[in-house]
Order: C-alpha cells, then sequence, then structure tokens
C-alpha cells in the first residue's frame, strides 16, 4: 500500500503524521510511503532522512493526495485539504468526529473510507496504538514546565544562606494520563504536589508518586464504564466547585485542570471566586482550553491575567513539542496499521473490535455508532 504524508496546515500544528524511524518500518513491511518536501521541517525531520529511511518525496500536497491509497495526517483535512481527496481514498487522522459531526459527513459525500485515532478503544491490545494517551503525556509534562516559568515563586524548597524557601504547591485537578504526568513532572521539580479526581479509585496511583490525594466528600464516586468519570449532576457539579475552591484559596500555587469531555464542552471545575482566593501571581494552566476551559476566566488559545493570576488557555500543547509529539504518534500509527493492513490491503474486520471502534466510514457509508448519533443530534 502507498501512505501519503502531507504537511500539516491547520493553525499552529507543527507535527507530522509518519517521522523517519517508523517510515524504515513500514518500508519493510512492505509499504511504500510518500512525503510532501517539508512536511517534518517544523518537528526537526528532514527530507534526506525521509529519502534515507526509503521514502519517496511529492513536491506538494496535491502529489501526495492524487497518489496514496492510504492519507496519515496529525489534524482532519481543511477543505482545501479535503477537496484534493478522491473516492475509495483512505483518511487516518484525529478526526474528533464527536466534536464536528459535518465534517464526517464530508467524508462520506466524497466516498471516502475515514480512521479517527481518537477513536481507538483503551483497551489493552490497544495500548501501543492509543495516541490519545501518547499526547495527553506530553500536555501533561509541558503543563508543568509552563507553570515553572511563568510562577514567580521557586518550586522547589531552597536553603540558602539567606533563608528558606518554600516549595510550591501545585494541584492537577483530573487524574489520568495527562494528570499523572503533571504530578510525576511537579515532583520532580520540587513541589508539593497534590491531585483530584471525581473517582476515587486513582487516589492510589496519585499516591504512588509521591502525592497527596485530596479527599472531597462528594458522597458519590464517579467512575464510569471502561474506567472514565461520568458525568456528575448540577447539585453535585456545584458542590464540586465549592470544595475545589475553599482549597485552591488555602495557599495552593499553581493548578493544573486537565478534563475533557469528547464532543462536549469541558467540565467547569475553577470557578471565578476560585481565581479571586488564589495569591498574587499564581498560575492556571487549563488542558481543557480547547473545549471551553475547566477554569471560568479561561481565554481559549491565549493567556489571561485576572485578579493577579496567570490563566494560560494554549492549546494544542503536543504541538510545542513536535520532534517527540510526531515521533510518538507515529509508532501509534505504525501499531494500528500493523492491524489494519494485511498483503497489501486495508483489511476492514469489522469482527475486531478496534478497527470496528476506530473506522467511522467505510467506503462512503458512516458505520461509526456514536458519529451517526452525533450526526442525527446535530440535525436535531
Amino acid at each position: 500500500m502507498l501512505i501519503g504524508v502531507p504537511t500539516e496546515v491547520a493553525p499552529g500544528e507543527r507535527r507530522v503524521a509518519l517521522v523517519p524511524e517508523t517510515v524504515a518500518r513500514l518500508k519493510k513491511a512492505g509499504n511504500d510511503v510518500l512525503v510532501q518536501r517539508g512536511a517534518g521541517h517544523a518537528a526537526a525531520f528532514l527530507d534526506a532522512a525521509y529519502q534515507e529511511a526509503g521514502a519517496s518525496l511529492a513536491d506538494d500536497a496535491a502529489g501526495v493526495y492524487q497518489q496514496a491509497g492510504l492519507v496519515a495526517k496529525v489534524q482532519r483535512p481543511l477543505d482545501a485539504e479535503l477537496d484534493l481527496m478522491h473516492p475509495g481514498q483512505a483518511l487516518l487522522a484525529f478526526l474528533a468526529p464527536l466534536g464536528d459531526p459535518a465534517s464526517v459527513e464530508r467524508y462520506a459525500a466524497r466516498r471516502l473510507t475515514a480512521l479517527s485515532m481518537d477513536a481507538i478503544p483503551r483497551i489493552t491490545r490497544a495500548q501501543s496504538m492509543d495516541a490519545l494517551s501518547s499526547q495527553a503525556n506530553i500536555s501533561g509534562y509541558k503543563a508543568v514546565l509552563i507553570a515553572a516559568d511563568r510562577l514567580p515563586r521557586f518550586f522547589p524548597m531552597l536553603t540558602t544562606a539567606a533563608g528558606t524557601i518554600p516549595p510550591a504547591r501545585v494541584l492537577i485537578i483530573g487524574v489520568g494520563v495527562a494528570g499523572l504526568q503533571a504530578i510525576a513532572t511537579a515532583r520532580r521539580l520540587g513541589a508539593v504536589a497534590s491531585g483530584y479526581d471525581t473517582r476515587a479509585v486513582v487516589k492510589e496511583q496519585v499516591q504512588s508518586l509521591g502525592a497527596s490525594f485530596l479527599d472531597l466528600d462528594l458522597g458519590v464516586d464517579a467512575e464510569g464504564a471502561g474506567g472514565y468519570a461520568r458525568a456528575l449532576t448540577a447539585e453535585q457539579e456545584q458542590k464540586l466547585q465549592q470544595l475545589l475552591a475553599q482549597h485552591i484559596g488555602g495557599g495552593i500555587d499553581v493548578v493544573i485542570t486537565t478534563a475533557n469531555v469528547p464532543g462536549k464542552r469541558a467540565p467547569l471545575l475553577v470557578t471565578e471566586d476560585a481565581v479571586k482566593a488564589m495569591k498574587p501571581g499564581s498560575i492556571v494552566v487549563d488542558l481543557g482550553a480547547e473545549s471551553g476551559g475547566n477554569c471560568a476566566l479561561t481565554e481559549p488559545g491565549a493567556v489571561a491575567i485576572k485578579y493577579d493570576v496567570t490563566i494560560v488557555g494554549t492549546t494544542n500543547l503536543p504541538s510545542t513539542m513536535p520532534y517527540h509529539a510526531s515521533q510518538l504518534y507515529s509508532r501509534n500509527i505504525f501499531a494500528f496499521l500493523q492491524l489494519l493492513i494485511k498483503d497489501g490491503a486495508m483489511n476492514l474486520d469489522f469482527g475486531d473490535e478496534i478497527i470496528k471502534g476506530t473506522t467511522l466510514v467505510k467506503e462512503g457509508e458512516i458505520v461509526h455508532q456514536p458519529t451517526l448519533d452525533a450526526v442525527a443530534g446535530s440535525k436535531a
């Protein structure tokens, strides 16, 4: 199969779908790879490295889209890119169908086969393919570095001739992959870290990293199916906001929030009153900014200062570390393609829960039930 890799054109996107290391592995497995010239430059992967790995180079995106049987991308295609695609072609990327159901209808109208890397089931067998986790890991790490850079205080405790400097206190709200990495990174930088999640089951994971778990009595354990947190009632949400505000106002220097719900607005966790209660110079890094923000004062895509607190709403943090973000994503794609491609052709075996869960559109027909539901809901 000929796999095409165009340059990402979404604003601010610096990652590339495949890196030379993975190209070499795909070639060894019997596939051909066509890369647009300059596709990896923003991530520090040069054309010469792709050629050395066995890839061919195309002068422009049109050359990639015209020839490739499967196009591997990071972001969903813009309309101008979609216009270059042809019936029967396959598209593999972070398509985020629940956030934009109309985009999936466009893939169907072009009679494409569309597979979404953010829809891979989170099961043990699919761990090597789990691109959401690999990129969330980067977000959690970078969020702490951003906070440490902007905080006008030290992170670690320092004992000096001029006296002792106490360590920063960091609270991570939402202890999934990003949250756990944030806790680990904050601890490595010497901060006193604590974590909170509505799922009591993560308490041991937080403590295993040397952090404390914030016990807030909501009267409910919100663990849902598949280990994910389930939605709280309006009354429970309000109680949680009040309890968090009390704790945040008790001397927390940095708050990092990580809660996102696919296709929905990010849950509101840090209220305006909570920000008001923080010390001057404190930091909020909101990893829910792209879907509206976990903080009431977040400005998605921007950094705001409210009540002398800096609120970082930077989106797409993985793209700020494009080399390793691309490398990890590329490995996720390779693991998935090993399952998907058999004897040089796509094997859309819906008896396999990974392939079934990842395929949004098959040869022009929308086959992904959550996406079908989202499309129907958008027209209701």
